[in-house]
């Protein structure tokens, strides 16, 4: 049985997303629910990775559809990146926090000491269980445009040809937090003039925080990107 205090914060949550028909908060509140937190608190109650199993199909068919019916002269080679890019735990995660949903997840205290509910893991599973939770009350065409809306900027980036543009990921990342800054700097070159190799640092705020080599500067500031995303547990 939900407390009154946590329906009230699924009310909002769901109003926040100007969905006011009746759902069942008890599913909504299910999708928001970490493993963790069962763990500790010894509850009966079911976690999100059933809802996550679904949500995952839901959100794979929807930019699936959208990429097919949308591009229809692009190769199933291309279109199966293009999603790949779209659906990926970064953008699943990004697609949570304008969503706000890591500050209604339930973990346990150690996940939630350790930052869990920023964990892009986290944020990925609980987009795609809060998606299979509204699919099962509001169907899949009120569902899709949702999915869409909050995807946009990843379905742009794809469009464009972004996909597995590291720095715009790392851009993309870091600018959760409007004053952080990123900026690179080839540190050095050698080699001859046909077979050169950079090496490129990348830094968040001024402080170097990855290296990267590369046959062009881009290249190394693209692998310095790449190894920055894996070092913050987003790739």
């Amino acid at each position: 049985m939900l407390q009154e205090k946590r329906k009230a914060q699924l009310k909002k949550l769901l109003c926040s997303l100007k969905i006011n028909e009746e759902i069942d908060l008890q599913l909504i509140h299910q999708s928001l629910i970490h493993p963790s937190y069962l763990l500790h608190n010894g509850d009966s109650e079911e976690n999100n990775q059933r809802l996550e199993f679904l949500g995952d199909a839901v959100v794979g068919l929807v930019i699936g559809q959208y990429l097919f019916e949308k591009y229809p002269h692009k190769s199933e080679g291309e279109l199966t990146k293009m999603r790949a890019f779209i659906v990926c735990e970064s953008a699943l995660a990004y697609g949570a926090r304008l969503l706000n949903l890591g500050e209604y997840l339930q973990m346990g205290k150690g996940e939630a000491a350790s930052g869990g509910e920023k964990r892009p893991s986290n944020l990925a599973d609980c987009f795609e269980a809060f998606m299979g939770a509204l699919y099962l009350h509001l169907g899949l065409e009120r569902v899709r445009s949702l999915i869409l809306k909050v995807l946009e900027s990843r379905i742009e980036q794809a469009a464009k040809g972004n996909f597995g543009n590291f720095k715009a990921q790392l851009q993309e990342h870091v600018q959760q937090n409007p004053e952080n800054r990123v900026n690179y700097k080839i540190l050095h070159e050698e080699g001859p003039d046909h077979n050169k190799k950079f090496v490129a640092a990348v830094y968040l705020n001024d402080e170097e925080i990855a290296q990267g080599s590369g046959r062009s500067k881009k290249e190394a500031e693209q692998h310095a990107a790449q190894c920055a995303l894996k070092e913050m547990g987003v790739l």
